[in-house]
């Protein structure tokens, strides 16, 4: 790249940190940084015109944890590992919106849905409320957190869906309003974004880092945090972290749409929720794993259509409307749900693989990467 003075030496010169990928992840680091050091000469690289992946792509689900998704999860990790990622969770949504405030965000806590088709895997989740209850009221700091809500199946006009469980504590976000007010907020705070850049290699040279882009653009800096979350592996093959593509589609305005809230269907493999009186409708990456662990945006028939039949026979089997848009985003996903946040050499940090959770994690992850970095 062929750079004027004015531009190295307004842009790139004398770095103290670069962050790669300006996410939820991304920004919060920046935001941190600058909270404890003002002085600091801070960089964010982006190899999208937007933030590229999930961060201004995903649903805007301000959840920690659907019950069957919690009993899932206590199958393959421990009682206290379970609870303390819902602690976690619960935090990182709390300190979201003390940041950024719930108007700026549009916050609004309409509760959250499980659904259930299936009496059997209803049953399962029933039986364990009260245990659900037990741990999460203490972390919630609300008595039940988890609640029958099969009286309201007939409001939300569903077919087929037999009961429901209500998280009385989960809300939804404007995903575009929370990074255009997490941009807003590092920006004013001398913060520089740089999109259109795509790191292609880091080289840490224990006084200084190089990064090394697309551009043939070399970038000096004193510490480097990656927080590229679903395309980590390009930069780190040696993470466990996989790409996993999520597909989303949103009808048009629906006059008297009755839907308020967000829902989980299938075990959290579909989601949806209003948007106004829109529907945002999205998941089915169970019908194709191997398919969906890529990080190519893009759409394939087995998942839309999949999709489309759902909408029309469960959420609105009554209701006339046309879709608007559909898209895909980039999660990072792998074999333990807990982030990693750690050195992966003196100058270089990470903090990756937020399990579909970014919105309820990212800030406290960005915050501890920051924290990391910074007491290096």
């Amino acid at each position: 790249m062929d750079l004027s003075y004015w531009e190295k030496n307004s842009y790139f010169n004398k770095l103290d940190v670069v962050i790669i990928g300006s996410g939820i992840v991304g920004l919060n680091a920046a935001l941190s940084l600058k909270r404890r050091n003002k002085k600091l000469a801070i960089l964010i690289l982006e190899r999208g015109l937007l933030p590229t992946g999930a961060s201004s792509k995903n649903a805007g689900f301000a959840c920690f944890g659907s019950p069957s998704e919690l009993l899932s999860d206590l199958k393959t990790h421990s009682e206290d590992e379970v609870f303390s990622l819902v602690e976690k969770r619960w935090k990182g949504l709390l300190k979201l919106r003390k940041n950024l405030g719930d108007k700026a965000i549009d916050f609004h806590n309409w509760g959250g849905y499980e659904v259930f088709d299936n009496k059997e895997r209803y049953e399962q989740c029933a039986d364990q409320l009260d245990y659900l209850n037990k741990h999460t009221s203490k972390l919630i700091g609300s008595k039940k957190v988890y609640i029958n809500a099969d009286k309201k199946i007939k409001d939300f006009g569903f077919r087929k869906i037999q009961h429901m469980i209500l998280n009385t504590a989960e809300g939804q976000i404007d995903t575009g309003k929370t990074i255009k007010a997490l941009i807003a907020k590092v920006r004013m705070l001398g913060v520089e974004i740089v999109n259109g850049i795509d790191v292609l290699k880091i080289e840490d040279h224990d006084k200084n880092v190089i990064i090394h882009t697309s551009n043939d653009l070399h970038i000096e800096t004193k510490k480097v945090i990656v927080a590229t979350n679903g395309f980590a592996k390009e930069l780190l093959p040696n993470y466990s972290v996989q790409p996993a593509r999520a597909q989303v589609l949103i009808t048009e305005p629906i006059k008297n749409l009755k839907l308020k809230g967000t829902f989980h269907y299938d075990e959290g493999y579909y989601y949806f929720r209003n948007i106004g009186n829109r529907i945002l409708f999205g998941g089915g990456r169970n019908l194709d794993f191997k398919s969906e662990e890529t990080t190519a945006f893009g759409l394939t028939d087995i998942v839309q259509n999949r999709l489309d039949k759902l909408l029309k026979e469960i959420i609105l089997p009554t209701t006339n409307y046309k879709i608007d848009m559909r898209w895909s985003g980039i999660m990072g996903v792998g074999p333990e749900k807990k982030s990693i946040v750690k050195a992966t050499s003196k100058n270089v940090f990470c903090a990756v693989r937020m399990g579909g959770m970014g919105v309820a994690i990212g800030s406290l992850v960005g915050e501890e990467v920051a924290e990391l970095a910074i007491n290096s």
